[in-house]
This record gives C-alpha cells, sequence and structure tokens, in this order.
C-alpha cells in the first residue's frame, strides 16, 4: 500500500490481556473495529492514541510514525480527536465554550472551521445552553464537534453511541453519516452493533481474543464465506447503488450496482446520488427457472460461486449477480433440504428474489 494508509502493529501484555493486533488500510473514509465485547477493540484504539504503551508496536498514519522500535509520540503530540462512549462534556461551560476547548484557530487548507461543524452537527440552537440541558444524543453532538475543532488528522471514535437508547441512536447517525460525505478525515470507529457498521464504514477490521482474524474493504468481509459473519444470525451484504430513477406516484426508486438494479421504496431522491443498500443472506432465495407473477419485485440473474454448509443443516451461498457472476456479491442462506431439492451447486446459473431490501441513508460525498 501507498503511505496513505493507517498501519498498525501491536503486540504484547496489557495487564492479564494479549495482544496481537495487525492491520494496513487506507486512511480514508472510516474504518470500523468490530467483535465481541473483550476481544481488544478499545486495546487496539487506545494504543493508537498513545493511551496504552506496548515495548513492541508500531503505528503510523498517512506516514507519519507516531511509534516504533525507536520511538514513541506521546498522547499529546499525537493529532488526534477522541470521542468516548459519555461526552464528557464540562458542566461548566457553554456549548460554545465546550466546542472552543482545545480549538487552535486553525487556518489554511484542510482545516476544519467552527462554523462548519457547527453547521454539520445541527448545533447552531444549542451554543449557548449548558450541558445539562442537553439530551444525551446533543451532548454526544457537541464532544464530537469539540474533537473535530482540535484539527486532527484522525478521528478515534470508541462505540459513541453504546451509551443511547435506540431512537437516540437513530437521531445520531444521520449526522456521523454528514460527516463522512463532507470531511476528507479518517475515522476509526469502534462498534459492536453490526447495523451501525454497515451504516458507516468504508473497511472493516475484525477482531477476535485479542487478535485481528481479517482487515479489508467492508464489502469484501461481508461476502467472504470463510469469515463468522457469512454465517452470523444477521448475515448481510452492503452494496453501494446509484440511483437511476424514481417514481414519485409510487414512492419507489431504482438503485443500480454492478450487474443489476433493485426496485426499493424510498423518499424521493436524486437521479446520480449514491445510496447503501443491506441485503439479508435470508432475505434471498434461489430459483432454478425465472419465476413469474410474483409479489417479490427483485428477481434478477445470478450465478452460485461458492458454498458453506452449516451445522443447522442450512447451506449459505455466494452468489455473482449477472448471469456471468461478475457482478455484486450477494449471500443467500437455504436449508440444506431445499439446496438438495433443487439440485444446487457451485457455477449454477439460478435467479435470486430478493425479500427484502433496506435503503441506508447516506449524504453524498461532498
Amino acid at each position: 500500500m501507498t503511505s496513505n494508509t493507517i498501519k498498525v502493529d501491536f503486540r504484547g501484555r496489557l495487564g492479564r490481556f494479549e495482544l496481537n493486533a495487525q492491520f494496513e488500510l487506507p486512511a480514508l473514509g472510516v474504518t470500523a473495529i468490530f467483535g465481541p465485547s473483550g476481544c481488544g477493540k478499545s486495546a487496539v484504539m487506545r494504543c493508537i492514541a498513545g493511551l496504552n504503551r506496548l515495548k513492541t508496536g508500531f503505528c503510523s498514519v498517512a506516514g507519519d510514525v507516531w511509534q516504533d522500535e525507536k520511538s514513541f509520540r506521546p498522547v499529546h503530540q499525537r493529532p488526534i480527536g477522541y470521542v468516548f462512549q459519555e461526552a464528557n462534556l464540562f458542566p461548566h461551560l457553554s456549548v460554545h465554550r465546550n466546542l472552543m476547548y482545545g480549538y487552535s484557530g486553525q487556518a489554511g487548507v484542510g482545516a476544519i472551521a467552527f462554523d462548519e461543524v457547527v453547521a454539520l452537527l445541527g448545533l447552531e440552537k444549542l451554543l449557548e445552553r449548558s450541558p445539562r440541558n442537553l439530551s444525551g444524543g446533543e451532548r454526544q453532538r457537541v464532544a464530537i464537534g469539540r474533537a473535530l475543532l482540535s484539527q486532527p488528522k484522525l478521528l478515534l471514535m470508541d462505540e459513541p453511541l453504546s451509551a443511547l437508547d435506540q431512537m437516540t441512536k437513530d437521531e445520531i447517525l444521520p449526522y456521523l453519516e454528514r460527516l463522512h460525505g463532507a470531511l476528507d478525515l479518517p475515522i476509526l470507529y469502534i462498534s459492536h452493533d453490526m447495523a451501525e457498521v454497515e451504516r458507516l464504514a468504508d473497511q472493516l477490521v475484525l477482531m477476535r481474543s485479542g487478535g485481528v482474524i481479517a482487515a479489508g474493504l467492508l464489502t469484501d468481509l461481508q461476502a467472504d464465506l470463510s469469515l463468522p459473519l457469512s454465517v452470523s444470525r444477521d448475515a448481510a451484504v452492503s452494496l453501494d447503488a446509484t440511483v437511476v430513477a424514481q417514481n414519485e406516484a409510487d414512492g419507489t426508486a431504482t438503485l443500480a450496482v454492478p450487474g443489476g438494479q433493485f426496485l426499493v421504496p424510498a423518499e424521493p431522491l436524486r437521479i446520480g446520488d449514491s445510496r447503501r443498500l443491506r441485503v439479508l443472506a435470508d432475505d434471498v432465495s434461489l430459483a432454478r427457472e425465472q419465476p413469474s407473477r410474483s409479489t417479490i419485485v427483485n428477481v434478477l440473474p445470478a450465478k452460485i460461486l461458492s458454498i458453506r454448509s452449516q451445522s443447522d443443516h442450512r447451506v449459505t451461498a455466494l452468489l455473482g449477480l449477472g448471469a456471468d457472476g461478475a457482478g455484486a456479491r450477494l449471500l443467500s442462506r437455504v436449508t440444506e433440504r431445499s439446496w438438495n431439492e433443487l439440485d444446487l451447486k457451485t457455477g449454477l446459473e439460478v435467479y435470486v428474489q430478493v425479500k427484502g431490501v433496506a435503503l441506508v441513508r447516506r449524504e453524498p460525498s461532498a
């Protein structure tokens, strides 16, 4: 990879915890670190921030080495913004003064302006209020704004929504999507909620028992049958799609992905905008012949690329859209009995029937 990457290699003990984590990914967009509780997600982030120090460790961001065998840059010398689970605002300061805390007023190319942050996070009406009079979601938006105004080269977010209820999460997620589209700033985002990851992330780091089991594009890892994501209860793929048609009369939009198009219920969208689709493996069924007269509107030709048998007598198939299978990837999970009755096998051309497609609201990139 080029120097425009985030590269980490942390090996050693932190108390009783053994960390052995290595990955290198583009210093662009949102990289999610995902795994079960206690797998080492926060330990990796604290090492990147310089809060934890291992005798052997390496960390570089966009070619700037923060730590290697000979040197260690302390936390106050690392250009990071850090957002924790709790907002931790100064209760005696107004929202405006909380935002200004640590703001250098830096100008020039790439600098994040105060007014820009306020607008992106919808803080205009909150500036003179006390943190004591804010909701949980409002406090967290202020904490994100304060981190951004420190002019970081990397934004670290450690489960920033975990302390919020679902309604408040739904309120704040659009603001995180807006940051993704508007700011040229790499973000490392820890979560144990795959729905958040599928909505926000470009890249994914999968962790288990202190180690990294895979790292790469979110879409690639979701479609990798060797990884635990493909056999999880909510196994799904994320598809980055382009709006190609809008029918306001029936409230649907047509979105194109490589190898096919999906018709989805949607509010009015602009032609040419990018949106993310989520398709559950359990919502994709297979047919040997093209179905007719069905309430399922998304029926597309595809090819079975590979399969994984599960211990519960089900089969997960990796599919490529298009008769040649060269298009976007989908997962389908069917019973072993249905698989055998249809005599399905790798390399076979089939029709996929997609019973449900979730449209993820994502702000178009700036």
